[in-house]
């Protein structure tokens, strides 16, 4: 079972929040979907134009989106919040006004708070991010995986499962190759799995990295 659906959506409502939460009617219900999917490709899309080593940054590894009937809040986890302050030149308020010309608010008023993930690298999106940079600059990726288990084991998690498909080094046969640390029980509802999916862009293809990661039980 843990390979016909998708680990995050599978505990829902057990382990796993949604990442959205709001209170719709029927017919602007795809409206708010569609307007979650741009608020959270803005703001990589600006972290990613003016950060420019992504592997010294720390990535966010969330984005939250809350939605009151006047308010809409969005809370940002990373591992480095400072890098989203006015001063390195990543401002907060820039990021504020280019969302709210882009969906347009009248009514509406708009909240970014940031959060500090204490262990970085023990989110999934955040290591694939640093898996991806890697690749990109040609980096063997076996050596990729073996660095990535090692920056989870530090982080004390129960165990990580990695995988990279494509065309790997070059090679002109597309493949799938993965490794595994520890315990990673997808088949169990209990088991607090935090997984990812992170295309990289390399000038080989597109390489499709998958990371899950076991925290422990409930």
């Amino acid at each position: 079972m843990g390979r016909k659906i998708h680990p995050l959506g599978f505990r829902l409502g057990i382990n796993q929040e949604h990442y959205s939460y709001r209170f719709a009617q029927t017919k602007d219900y795809s409206k708010f979907i569609e307007e979650d999917k741009k608020i959270r490709a803005s703001i990589e899309k600006h972290v990613e134009q003016h950060v420019k080593d992504a592997s010294n940054y720390g990535g966010i590894g969330n984005i939250k989106i809350h939605r009151k009937t006047d308010l809409i809040r969005i809370d940002i986890y990373t591992g480095f919040p400072d890098l989203l302050i006015e001063e390195q030149n990543l401002g907060i308020d820039q990021m504020k006004t280019d969302i709210g010309n882009m969906l347009g608010l009248k009514n509406r008023k708009l909240r970014i708070t940031l959060s500090s993930i204490t262990q970085p690298y023990g989110e999934p999106k955040i290591l694939a991010e640093h898996v991806a940079s890697q690749l990109k600059n040609r980096v063997p990726f076996r050596r990729t995986m073996k660095k990535a288990i090692e920056l989870v084991t530090r982080t004390g998690d129960r165990g990580i499962k990695i995988q990279i498909a494509g065309r790997l080094n070059g090679s002109e046969m597309a493949r799938v190759e993965w490794a595994r640390e520890g315990r990673v029980p997808l088949q169990t509802i209990k088991a607090c799995i935090n997984y990812c999916y992170y295309p990289a862009h390399t000038i080989y293809g597109v390489l499709g990295i998958k990371i899950w990661v076991f925290r422990g039980n409930q």
